[in-house]
């Protein structure tokens, strides 16, 4: 038996052989081309249960989207609330334990030099979001932009999303690599299936820029529903502004799901993680006041 080979752009028709199959492409291509771009459509624009980000390994809820309620532990490639950190360290206080990682227990870096070991030692497994970390740690900390574009492209290619992101940018702003709409459009989409809200948000842009307000809205309202504050606004400029494009029912399911993927995200520990960090706050500013103040030395 001849076993028949599907087409993998639009998987319409099946073929015997490669020759059969470009015998047959130049009355296939037209179909085939809109059947795949409807199915890439499908998948863009399906809802995601949750962000990219995911649930805290430890306490199993949704992490917040604000980069500033999470921490990367380096040891394990972990996303963890600062909720989850927050109790680890009174538990360490209280039984005079060293500091270590709330998930793994491995001990916790002090130096970048620690943290680049840690995440090396996660590259060397082919760990996507440690090749990510890394891209951003050559980025950020050491303004070495072409090593960064390397780790974000072999993290991209294992499937991360972040790692799209910034690589959507980079082609956007042409940092290392040349200018590319379309390899930005690329990466914006992948990371936007992937589940990141702020790709979702750029598309959306791009989408009304290019008077594609129906594609646009469908990217506006996923961002909204899994809670992304931005995109809110938008949609709330988008709803008062302009007739027509957006239904008050529209817009208030947007608004409820809105809120519901805010609520899924808090947790009394959580809560009390933000009370300690602003009280900090509070004391390094009381602290700052002081010195300026010539009543403690630096």
């Amino acid at each position: 038996d001849i076993k028949l080979k599907k087409c993998t752009a639009c998987y319409l028709v099946r073929y015997c052989s490669v020759k059969c199959q470009k015998e047959h492409r130049p009355k296939h291509k037209r179909q085939c081309k809109r059947r795949a771009a409807e199915i890439r459509d499908e998948l863009l624009f399906k809802q995601p249960e949750s962000s990219g980000l995911g649930d805290c390994p430890i306490c199993c809820l949704p992490l917040s989207l604000d980069p500033q309620d999470s921490s990367v532990m380096a040891c394990c490639s972990k996303l963890v609330c600062n909720g989850c950190e927050h109790a680890n360290m009174l538990r360490e206080k209280k039984e005079f334990l060293k500091r270590t990682c709330p998930f793994c227990r491995h001990p916790v870096p002090y130096s970048d030099a620690e943290i680049k070991n840690n995440l090396m030692r996660r590259i060397e497994v082919n760990d996507a979001f440690a090749m990510s970390q890394m891209g951003k740690h050559y980025y950020n900390n050491e303004g070495d932009y072409k090593s960064a574009v390397k780790y974000w492209t072999k993290a991209a290619e294992l499937g991360d999303m972040e790692a799209h992101y910034n690589l959507s940018v980079m082609y956007r702003k042409g940092v290392v690599v040349e200018k590319d709409e379309k390899k930005e459009l690329h990466h914006l989409e992948e990371a936007a299936i992937g589940g990141d809200v702020d790709a979702r948000q750029n598309l959306a842009k791009v989408e009304w820029e290019n008077g594609r307000w129906e594609r646009a809205l469908k990217h506006w309202i996923i961002a909204v529903n899994l809670g992304h504050n931005t995109a809110l606004k938008s949609l709330r400029d988008i709803y008062t502004k302009t007739k027509g494009l957006l239904s008050k029912e529209d817009f208030a399911a947007a608004l409820r799901a809105h809120q519901a993927a805010v609520d899924a995200t808090k947790s009394p520990q959580r809560e009390a993680a933000e009370l300690a960090r602003e009280e900090l706050e509070k004391i390094k500013l009381q602290r700052e006041r002081e010195v300026v103040a010539g009543n403690l030395s630096l």
